[in-house]
């Protein structure tokens, strides 16, 4: 590989005339560093991003953490990020697996914004004692170097529940989510305090991982439980979108027989057949406001914490009884 040593060889010059040559410094005549330019050129040099990062301190590059890249919900989350970030001149790259936790370190990325559950509070907290910026998408963290937008959890998980009692539900299931995640965590909690409220539902829990494949094997044993019809609620669309696969091999339908509310309001949550019921909210906006808060603490701007609102979806996978 050829280095700036190699130029200033053939040149004649300092290694330090070629540096200032190639990052365009008016110390150097304009005759020589057309010159040097030219050499460069001809020997197909390529900086080292690596080294001049270092020198720089910056890359603007940030690092979106992710547990995993499955599932329909993450394209609109990233593309918020992505646009925020590429309106002020930074780029994106996509992580995951412990390997990749380095790359804030050693300062490989400017920033990194976390939608990992894998990726210890004890960390994070290590890096922005040392001054990396973070911002957190899935726990509350308090830290000066540190910001959460977070999703209104709770007020979805609430208005879900509530949706199902309104239509006559006094059967009611919960499809959890993965443990140790912040948003399953969470929406499981408001929909125990708000079955809590209505002493005279039959309750019940299916453990979830947020994936269809759950979904399937809740609405499978859904079915072999059934007693009549029974309200569900899905702690993400993913699953609830499992429960219409199998359901669909069955004699049981959604709306009539099993009754069915996710949370998300992923794209195909909108096509599907009865148009499933849905807590919604704007995964580009939470991207979107996740990357500007980051860029805020950048460049040393104040910046607060944010929720991301949400709102319901009625549809007809859940009706009146």
């Amino acid at each position: 590989m050829v280095s700036i040593k190699d130029i200033a060889k053939k040149a004649g010059v300092s290694i330090s005339t070629v540096s200032y040559a190639l990052n365009g410094s008016p110390k150097v005549t304009e005759e020589t560093a057309e010159k040097i330019l030219a050499i460069a050129k001809e020997l197909n040099y390529v900086p080292n991003a690596a080294a001049r990062s270092l020198k720089k301190r910056e890359t603007n590059i940030i690092g979106a953490f992710l547990t995993d890249y499955s599932g329909a919900f993450y394209g609109q989350l990233l593309e918020g990020m992505l646009q925020a970030l590429a309106d002020n001149g930074y780029e994106l790259i996509v992580c995951s697996g412990k390997q990749s936790h380095r790359f804030l370190p050693e300062r490989m990325i400017d920033g990194a914004i976390i939608l990992d559950q894998t990726f210890p509070s004890e960390e994070l907290i290590r890096y922005a004692d040392r001054g990396h910026k973070i911002v957190v998408l899935d726990r509350e963290l308090n830290h000066p170097n540190i910001r959460q937008v977070l999703l209104d959890n709770q007020t979805g998980a609430t208005l879900a529940v509530d949706y199902l009692i309104d239509k006559g539900h006094n059967r009611i299931y919960v499809v959890t989510g993965p443990e140790g995640s912040y948003d399953a965590n969470q929406r499981l909690e408001a929909a125990r305090q708000t079955v809590g409220r209505h002493p005279h539902l039959i309750y019940k829990e299916i453990r979830g991982d947020f994936r269809k494949s759950s979904g399937e094997r809740a609405a499978e044993q859904i079915v072999k439980e059934y007693q009549g019809p029974v309200g569900v609620f899905c702690l993400n669309d993913e699953m609830a979108i499992g429960m219409y696969n199998y359901l669909s091999q069955t004699e049981y339908r959604v709306g009539e027989h099993v009754h069915i509310i996710g949370f998300d309001n992923i794209e195909l949550a909108r096509y599907i057949q009865p148009r499933l019921a849905t807590v919604d909210f704007s995964e580009r906006k939470w991207g979107a406001v996740a990357s500007e808060k980051l860029l805020q603490l950048l460049h040393n701007e104040p910046a607060e914490n944010e929720r991301i609102s949400v709102t319901l979806i009625e549809g007809n996978s859940v009706r009146k009884i």
